[in-house]
């Protein structure tokens, strides 16, 4: 008779201990799509993006409304010009066509290219800025992104106010 009793008082105690333990375990929670989205610093690299790329971006319209009035242009006098002078715009057009699309594809790939690093240095401050609130505050574990979170672990903002510099809300 020992035995299920102190296989019973075994069980008891692996049900118990962990429950005790869990309970005590602080956990967080950052969402970090809402800092890259809704942070200052996020707002910031738009910011500086969009001006490092406007001059880019202006000189793509041109070119792009120089291909509309050529095209315009082409298909309007196609039928008062010579096959020869046809021909020879339409090859000019479709040279400045992919010289456009060109340039679109490399631009695309430049601002993607400096839209990850700023993205990438802005996680890697508001990871610094979430091992300091885990060690402030005694978080056992902060996870970032998940299925389902209780917003009462959520974290989230109060990250976000202290990459802005503001003070914790407590």
């Amino acid at each position: 008779m020992r035995f299920p009793t102190v296989l019973a008082a075994a069980v008891v105690l692996a049900v118990i201990v962990p429950t005790s333990a869990f309970a005590q375990t602080k956990i967080g929670f950052v969402n970090t799509e809402r800092i890259l989205r809704d942070s200052a610093p996020a707002a910031q690299a738009s910011k500086r993006l969009e001006s490092e790329f406007a001059k880019k971006q202006q000189d793509l319209q041109k070119l792009s409304d120089q291909l509309k009035k050529m095209q315009s242009d082409l298909e309007k006098n196609a039928v008062t010009m010579s096959d020869t002078q046809r021909r020879s715009k339409e090859r000019e057009f479709n040279e400045l066509n992919r010289e456009l699309q060109r340039r679109d594809r490399d631009f695309r790939d430049e601002v993607n290219q400096r839209r990850n690093e700023e993205m990438a240095q802005l996680l890697d401050k508001a990871n610094r800025v979430i091992r300091q609130i885990a060690e402030q505050e005694h978080y056992d574990a902060i996870l970032q992104d998940g299925v389902y979170v209780n917003p009462r672990i959520d974290i989230t903002d109060q990250v976000i106010k202290a990459l802005e510099g503001k003070p914790p809300a407590k």
